[in-house]
């Protein structure tokens, strides 16, 4: 069962996904899958290289960039510029890591404000409050 929670029309968030569920990404007009859970993290965690395989099979680009604990300047970076390139779908165990990483990389682009990631954020069910910076 899919859990994809749409941030804007372009991207999307969700907790761990497994690979059967790349079909339905692919359904939905998802044209990228970001991982941002490193391997091995949970025992019942699938390993990225079988949602990759998924995902390339199905004829969807694939990134990982994995995040521990709160996303890096860097990571945050690549995270938003990969979503840049299409109908992006991050996941990580919970999608709190993924949100957060693409919120912090849109903000230190220009791309959105404040206000509006905090908006995008709540409407997908996270709470960014204490996550972005106030500028």
């Amino acid at each position: 069962m899919t859990q994809f929670r749409s941030v804007t029309a372009a991207f999307a968030v969700s907790p761990q996904i497994g690979p059967e569920e790349v079909a339905a990404a692919k359904a939905m007009g998802f044209t990228l899958i970001i991982n941002n859970r490193p391997d091995g993290e949970s025992p019942d965690q699938p390993p990225g290289a079988e949602i990759e395989a998924a995902a390339r099979a199905a004829g969807l680009d694939y990134a990982a960039i994995p995040v521990t604990g709160r996303p890096t300047p860097d990571q945050a970076r690549a995270v938003s510029d990969a979503a840049s390139r299409g109908k992006a779908l991050a996941y990580c165990r919970s999608g709190n890591r993924s949100i957060m990483s693409w919120a912090l990389g849109e903000l230190a682009a220009g791309a959105h404000s404040r206000d509006e990631l905090l908006r995008l954020a709540a409407a997908a069910g996270y709470d960014l409050g204490g996550v972005l910076p106030r500028q």
